[in-house]
């Protein structure tokens, strides 16, 4: 189950555990849903964020959840402006340092856009781009509405990281 708006409805949690389910723990900086951040602030966003996504976790299992089951997403855009999206993207591994698998929803963010400039039908770059720096701190987790390219960044990301041997290797052989 992915809770995109961090347990506004408490009933989710009860469905995941009493259907032992995963869920998906999210951020958003305490707005009701379809709230725009309007002026958020954080004094670390990242440890603001990652604290309350523990706790959430935490929550998760102490309700019945499986802990395999439970992911943590910062929830880019979501209670948070394109500087705070930039700073959980840069220190992603502060989250994956957590101990819970770390799932990242880029695709196509506003964040995105606002960082080049560009409209939502000129995102993909920026996306694609965002996937690869999330992927090398170590996310595990892509919800992309470009499938194939992002599973190929990532595939790139995880040979030189050296957790995913090439396709093939021809060249040099001899």
């Amino acid at each position: 189950i992915n809770d995109a708006w961090a347990g506004a409805d408490p009933a989710l949690a009860e469905v995941a555990a009493e259907q032992g389910v995963g869920i998906v723990c999210s951020h958003t900086g305490g707005l009701p849903p379809r709230t725009d951040a309007y002026r958020a602030r954080y004094v670390d966003v990242v440890a603001e964020v990652a604290a309350e996504l523990v706790a959430r976790a935490e929550r998760m299992v102490s309700l019945g959840v499986p802990a395999e089951g439970v992911l943590i997403d910062p929830t880019h855009d979501f209670g948070k402006n394109t500087w705070h999206g930039l700073e959980l993207l840069r220190r992603v591994g502060e989250l994956v340092d957590t101990g819970w698998p770390v799932l990242m929803a880029l695709s196509n963010k506003d964040f995105i856009g606002e960082t080049l400039g560009v409209g939502l039908a000129d995102r993909v770059d920026g996306t694609l781009a965002a996937t690869a720096v999330a992927a090398w701190g170590g996310a595990r987790v892509f919800r992309t509405h470009q499938v194939g390219r992002t599973k190929t960044v990532v595939e790139m990301v995880a040979s030189i990281a050296g957790t995913r041997p090439p396709a093939a290797v021809l060249r040099a052989l001899a």
